[in-house]
């Protein structure tokens, strides 16, 4: 192979990772803080979190953020796979750089994954809909779908009984209040609803729905303030609840989880569900161990997830994202 054709492969590697980067801005994150950032040098693209992206009073332990980093890892992956690049990953590659994250080398071309191709497909379409679903219920063939992409990616996923819903409620309600008398976490909500438009982050009120009567209650983002969506004609009565969780809260497993929920929200959306994470009762300790309680294996509860279908041709508006210059350094 000439010198020249390793240069047009090597131009190629880098442009194909560039793009996964593109697509990895639309990965979900906790206030869509998108905390993360990507290094990209010749045909290697490395990750890293942001710590001044970090929410230190809603997640003071760090969980939610790796979460949201594995979310933007496996939309990266994926849209190499779906592109047709083998890529080669290693999660925490440098014991003496625990801020590393992952580190992704492409090394040939192979052909696009269907399955692949299917779920960025959805990450323009998937939206967090806050609104209330309606009664058409979640099927068990599509809850074990998706339990087998979570089990692929390192995580478990627990289904939510309807005669336990009460126990998750608690749990929420719980969590709610403890956030909701902790100072520093409403300056934290209030700061991140209530961003300017050119920062490219943040949940803009258009994306918040009103409350209304629910099985397990929904975060209140604008307390006083006015959502841009209705309630919903429903009630959440054909809802079904999740819960990623996994062997424990290390670091490599939280990231692994947060690659779980990008894979379970991509393919719920490309088989036509609404999503919608509830991440409040995973914030606060006690609240946590309850909701550990409801996993019959045990383990550590990393997300719940509202699955369901909406009674509602309109859709939610899209949650702002950031440039790619914004959150990518280029190395020559």
């Amino acid at each position: 192979m000439t010198d020249s054709t390793n240069d047009i492969a090597g131009a190629e590697a880098r442009d194909a990772l560039e793009q996964a980067v593109r697509v990895s801005l639309r990965a979900p994150s906790v206030f869509n803080t998108q905390p993360w950032r990507w290094r990209l040098a010749g045909d290697v693209l490395e990750l890293t979190a942001d710590p001044d992206r970090r929410l230190g009073a809603t997640d003071t332990e760090g969980r939610l953020l790796l979460l949201s980093c594995g979310g933007a890892l496996h939309h990266a992956r994926t849209a190499l796979a779906a592109a047709g690049w083998r890529a080669e990953v290693r999660r925490f590659p440098a014991e003496h750089r625990p801020d590393l994250l992952a580190r992704i080398r492409v090394t040939c071309r192979i052909d696009p994954d269907p399955a692949a191709r299917s779920l960025v497909a959805a990450v323009s379409r998937r939206r967090t809909d806050r609104r209330a679903f309606g009664e058409r219920r979640v099927s068990e063939q599509t809850l074990g779908r998706l339990r087998t992409l979570v089990e692929a990616e390192g995580a478990r996923l627990h289904v939510v009984p309807d005669d336990r819903v009460g126990e998750l409620a608690d749990s929420v309600d719980l969590a709610a209040y403890v956030n909701y008398i902790n100072p520093a976490h409403r300056a934290e909500l209030t700061a991140w609803t209530h961003r300017p438009a050119w920062t490219g982050d943040g949940v803009p009120p258009d994306t918040v729905a009103a409350s209304g009567p629910r099985p397990v209650p929904v975060r209140e983002f604008l307390p006083g303030g006015s959502p841009g969506l209705a309630a919903g004609t429903g009630r959440d009565e054909g809802a079904a609840y999740v819960v990623i969780f996994g062997a424990s809260d290390r670091p490599a497993d939280l990231l692994r989880g947060g690659e779980a929920m990008s894979a379970l929200l991509l393919r719920a959306t490309a088989e036509g569900l609404a999503t919608a994470p509830i991440s409040e009762a995973v914030e606060v300790v006690w609240p946590r161990q309850l909701l550990s309680r409801l996993l019959a294996d045990g383990g550590d509860p990393y997300l719940v997830v509202r699955l369901g279908y909406i009674d509602s041709a309109e859709a939610v508006p899209p949650s702002p994202r950031r440039k790619p210059f914004e959150v990518l350094d280029i190395e020559d």
